[in-house]
């Protein structure tokens, strides 16, 4: 999925830099680093932000996070190299270990005994269907509490920029992986530290939590180099880590999903980013979903989304050689179906030609065999790599996109009057309904938004027993003379105010729209994007959705929503906190309020002075998406730089 930007191709100069030997750090950032950050791309941290920066922070993102495709051929020495320049300072100056010291919490964690006979969110979509639906018990949250909420704490990421992953909250516990490698068992009710466990690569999928052994639980997650894991979660010790695909730039974006002692692990790919260099053979990856023995880790089955293997198809301008089918990863948390035996998953885009009949489709694999049962697509022939972007040299399939990936879990749900359906945005704009128990035949089809390389429906859509409430994106860019960011073109580019954005409930019976509701808080302010990719998250009564203006809303369900109070706005202005509102003013833009590259969780509770805890937390900082006793809406993508708010009743 090309969520990543058009404009990371820009960074893509790093590939001519490879073939030269080891350098200094200041060679090798100009080389390879400047042409981006010290130019002004679109989400590219420039010096003076890089400065600010530990080493240790940039060479986690080039080595496993958000930088990874650009930093993969690099040596590890090389990459040291890179980041104790761009940073200004040596390794070993990262004062992360005191602030976490200083947070741990000084009583033992609740026991996990009861841990399913109370309020609790686990997992993706708070169930094996993924409805990100809640009822008022076991959200312990009503649509009435919602103009009330106050913050209660907040709890600050160490040196990372962004946060991503969305939490799982259960038997007073918040279980969080982050974009720093870090895994996180916080205390639900003050923020203070339990354990942290240290992943190989960066965390961005939720957190499933669930029984391991008699008298032991787990929680499981996947990170950015495609591997799952185990953990205690009393303890944080790994209990197992089972690397599901090897292929280079394999990652693990969707929460594997847990059931009856098995775990079923989606896997997607930034190989369409390596396309971008015309010396590279795209491409030969391939999604697929595995589905492990939760005690132990062992693969018990693996599925391709694709089942043909690539082969040889023509050679590139440069003369290297081309292979395909490729693609088809699977970006969201796979839906389980214990009464059909079935796994549901959605998948993206091709990366190159020959485009195969499972990109941008449905489908659905036997629970207990992994067999592909059938698949249903929905837009024909989209094959795109960012070498279509003009940085290529004839690596862009003959289709050239759309890139029109389905980057959401499939909902399954019952439709009123009879029968079922799996609903599910896709970045074309269109919400799709199909029948599981007709092999994907489609049920209706109803368009929200024009849909783009960063537009349409992305990351996920919550339902109730009438309707689906869908989040459309549509961000959209506009040319301007000075103020923006400058591409390596020349062009100078700032987020568009008027463009993208709205919240749209749809008839789960017919597609048809019920209601929508348009933002405007940019009101023309440059820089500001009302553009909503966030996942969705409702209660009775209430369907919350985040912004990449800096807002988390509340609206009511009915046929004329309104807005439940005014609203949290992520960014609080430099020296600026209003606590004990309903809101806290802040920053315009897609990423909040930053201050010495922290980024945060906040809680909100009903009628309590806020309280700050934990590493790193600031006043002023404030993040982008919100919880309820699990998670309301999350900005769980690339494009998405916000971190979370976690919603929670008083006292």
């Amino acid at each position: 999925m090309a969520l990543v930007g058009i404009f990371r191709t820009t960074c893509l100069a790093l590939a001519a830099a490879l073939a030269a030997a080891a350098q200094d750090g200041s060679a090798l950032y100009k080389a390879a680093c400047a042409a981006c950050h010290d130019a002004g791309a679109p989400r590219a941290p420039n010096r003076e932000t890089l400065g600010r920066m530990y080493p240790e922070r940039i060479l986690a993102a080039l080595s496993g996070g958000s930088m990874q495709v650009q930093g993969y051929r690099y040596t590890a020495a090389q990459l040291r190299a890179i980041s104790e320049y761009a940073a200004g300072k040596p390794f070993g100056r990262d004062p992360d270990s005191r602030r976490l010291a200083e947070a741990r919490c000084r009583e033992p964690g609740p026991s996990f005994e009861k841990a399913f006979e109370s309020p609790r969110w686990n997992g993706w979509g708070a169930g094996l269907s993924n409805t990100r639906a809640q009822s008022a018990e076991m959200a312990g949250l009503t649509a009435s509490d919602l103009p009330r909420l106050k913050l209660k704490w907040a709890f600050g990421f160490p040196g990372d920029v962004r946060a991503y992953a969305q939490p799982a909250v259960i038997a007073g516990r918040l279980f969080a992986g982050s974009a720093g490698r870090q895994v996180y068992s916080l205390n639900a009710s003050t923020g203070c530290i339990y354990w942290t466990f240290e992943a190989d690569f960066s965390v961005r999928t939720a957190i499933s939590f669930g029984p391991a052994a008699p008298g032991r639980h787990a929680v499981y997650f996947g990170d950015r180099g495609a591997s799952a894991y185990a953990l205690d979660a009393a303890s944080g010790a790994l209990l197992w880590k089972t690397r599901v695909e090897t292929y280079p730039g394999a990652t693990i974006t969707g929460a594997p999903s847990l059931h009856a002692g098995r775990l079923y692990v989606p896997v997607s790919s930034g190989e369409e980013v390596f396309g971008a260099n015309p010396g590279y053979e795209c491409c030969k990856f391939r999604g697929s979903v595995s589905a492990l023995d939760a005690a132990t880790g062992k693969v018990l089955w693996k599925s391709y989304t694709i089942p043909d293997a690539p082969r040889p198809v023509r050679r590139n301008a440069k003369g290297t050689q081309l292979w395909g089918p490729s693609g088809a990863g699977v970006w969201s948390s796979p839906t389980l179906d214990p009464a059909r035996r079935a796994v549901y998953v959605t998948t993206g885009d091709g990366y190159s030609d020959p485009v195969a009949s499972t990109t941008d489709a449905f489908l659905a694999f036997d629970m207990d065999t992994g067999e592909l049962l059938w698949s249903r697509q929905v837009t024909k022939g989209d094959a795109y790599n960012l070498a279509c972007e003009g940085a290529g040299g004839g690596n862009c399939p003959e289709s050239n996109g759309p890139d029109f990936d389905l980057g959401s879990s499939p909902v399954l749900v019952s439709v009123p009057g009879g029968g079922r359906a799996l609903v599910a945005g896709q970045k074309s704009g269109v919400v799709h309904a199909v029948d599981p128990d007709r092999k994907g035949a489609v049920l209706w089809q109803t368009r929200v938004g024009k849909g783009g390389k960063l537009g349409g429906v992305q990351w996920g859509s919550a339902v109730d027993r009438d309707n689906v409430y869908v989040a459309l994106s549509d961000l959209g860019w506009k040319k301007v003379e000075r103020g923006g960011r400058r591409t390596v073109t020349g062009s100078m580019l700032e987020l568009d105010p008027a463009a993208g954005g709205g919240l749209f409930a749809l008839s789960l019976k017919t597609g048809e729209i019920v209601w929508k509701k348009l933002v405007s808080a940019c009101q023309g302010r440059g820089g500001c994007s009302p553009a909503q990719s966030a996942a969705v998250t409702a209660i009775p009564g209430a369907v919350l959705s985040g912004s990449m203006d800096g807002h988390l809303r509340a609206y009511s369900t009915g046929r004329r929503p309104r807005p439940l109070g005014r609203g949290y706005r992520a960014g609080v202005r430099d020296g600026e906190r209003r606590e004990g509102e309903r809101r806290v003013d802040g920053r315009s833009g897609a990423g909040g309020g930053r201050r010495n590259g922290l980024r945060d969780v906040r809680i909100w509770g009903l009628g309590r002075n806020p309280r700050q805890r934990a590493a790193g937390v600031q006043s002023g900082v404030t993040p982008g998406g919100a919880h309820l006793t699990g998670p309301a809406p999350t900005t769980n993508g690339e494009n998405n730089s916000g971190c979370r708010h976690y919603v929670r009743p008083g006292p």
